[in-house]
């Protein structure tokens, strides 16, 4: 992801924080105030001296106007919403409802509605089943007591007003869930591409700027005896430098695909220009590209650490192919007294990327590697030949040498059902 669209995205995460959070204006209870207004007729009778025991009256209508504004404001904190100060808040409400209504009638059955708005916005599920419809029955009863067949409006009002607010209000829960997703999965995408970004960064220029160097020492070291030939290096260098400006720019929209043939070929010009015999076997059928793309990256890293740490003479990759899977193999007969030492060898390889999941421990370029192996059902290991349990190749020394096995599936996609970049990966 570019820097630009990091930005946007960070810009858009900030705009909808602010509008749960930050933002200036009135908290979503209000939008629910304005139905106190139905009350309106109750206080206007205890004015007018039309209510038995205004002092009741008054006192009621201003209990219920407080806990109704409570609740309603509760109501959109989940937290808040689902505790028992608010369900015993509720239940008060409820009592001073149904209280004033029966006693006094009229006007002060519209209560009845705004106790089931208070209600919806509060329960949910079940527990909204479980009230929402014995509250209806009840107020229909009450209502029929004081107004007859008037019941019936009051009633419909009061389901309607607990249903409608519950779903009104879970509806925008939900949408806001579905905001805070988008903007998970926006900043996984940003994790993702980074780290696709760095990790093929790293296996592209590790290998070629291996490669370049020692044809570079190659170019010098022939130059005074033989031009022609460090002229040729040179070409090389020319050549290599080409294709990984190409690879780059690749890897920087995301649309890189590789091919075992050319990483193979290139592997052995970077052996020979290191003064390492190399030897390169390939059978089995033709692979797709997704599981090319993955061997190749296996020979680059395997190779670069022969070139630098291995002081090798021999280096043999083969690659065997069934119908079902590959198994590429890396051996040199180096021992770890080359440029990098032999702590340098040790810690530039991994012991295993096992099928099982475990994560294997190493260097950085190696350990990518098996991660993405092991997310694609396959595997990598890595380690001194004779260790391996299997006896060394054919021009290798025994008992000497670094091995790199990796077994992939034939068809990575097929076997996971997800791309390449999927794969989890560590740069």
């Amino acid at each position: 992801m570019t820097r630009t669209a990091e930005k946007r995205f960070m810009v858009r995460k900030k705009r909808c924080t602010g509008r749960r959070t930050g933002r200036p204006g009135p908290p979503p209870g209000y939008a629910l105030l304005p139905w106190l207004l139905l009350g309106l007729g109750s206080f206007s009778n205890i004015l007018q001296g039309e209510t038995p025991d205004p002092w009741i009256g008054g006192i009621g209508l201003l209990v219920f106007n407080s806990l109704y504004i409570s609740v309603v404001f509760r109501a959109f904190d989940r937290t808040t919403r689902d505790s028992p100060a608010t369900r015993w808040s509720l239940v008060v409400m409820g009592v001073m409802t149904f209280g004033l209504a029966g006693a006094y009638g009229g006007s002060w059955l519209l209560f009845l509605p705004l106790f089931g708005l208070a209600c919806g916005s509060v329960l949910r599920g079940r527990a909204l089943a479980r009230v929402g419809i014995p509250v209806s029955v009840a107020a229909a009863v009450t209502a029929a007591y004081h107004d007859g067949w008037g019941a019936v409006g009051v009633a419909y009002g009061t389901f309607i007003s607990t249903m409608v607010t519950a779903a009104l209000l879970t509806l925008s829960e939900t949408v806001m869930e579905l905001r805070d997703t988008r903007l998970a999965l926006a900043r996984s995408a940003v994790d993702q591409e980074r780290l696709r970004f760095s990790r093929d960064l790293h296996d592209l220029l590790g290998h070629t700027m291996s490669v370049i160097v020692v044809k570079a020492e190659a170019a010098r070291r022939l130059a005074p005896r033989d031009p022609d030939a460090a002229l040729g290096q040179v070409a090389d260098i020319e050549s290599v430098g080409r294709q990984a400006l190409a690879e780059i720019r690749e890897a920087v929209t995301g649309y890189r695909e590789g091919s075992l043939a050319t990483d193979l070929d290139r592997a052995r010009s970077a052996l020979s220009a290191a003064g390492i015999a190399p030897a390169v076997r390939r059978s089995g059928p033709p692979l797709e590209p997704q599981a090319e793309v993955l061997l190749g990256w296996v020979v680059r890293e395997a190779v670069t650490n022969a070139v630098r740490h291995s002081g090798a003479a021999h280096c043999a990759i083969t690659v065997d192919g069934t119908a079902e899977r590959v198994r590429l193999t890396v051996l040199d007969d180096g021992t770890g007294d080359g440029t990098g030492g032999a702590g340098k060898r040790t810690e530039s390889a991994h012991s295993t990327g096992g099928g099982d999941g475990g994560e294997p421990a190493g260097g950085t370029g190696l350990k990518g590697l098996a991660e993405r192996l092991v997310a694609v059902g396959g595997s990598l290991e890595a380690g001194p030949a004779h260790g391996s349990g299997t006896a060394p190749e054919a021009g290798t020394a025994p008992g000497a040498g670094f091995r790199v096995v990796a077994v992939l599936p034939v068809d990575p996609l097929s076997a996971t059902g997800r791309p390449l970049d999927d794969a989890p990966a560590r740069p």
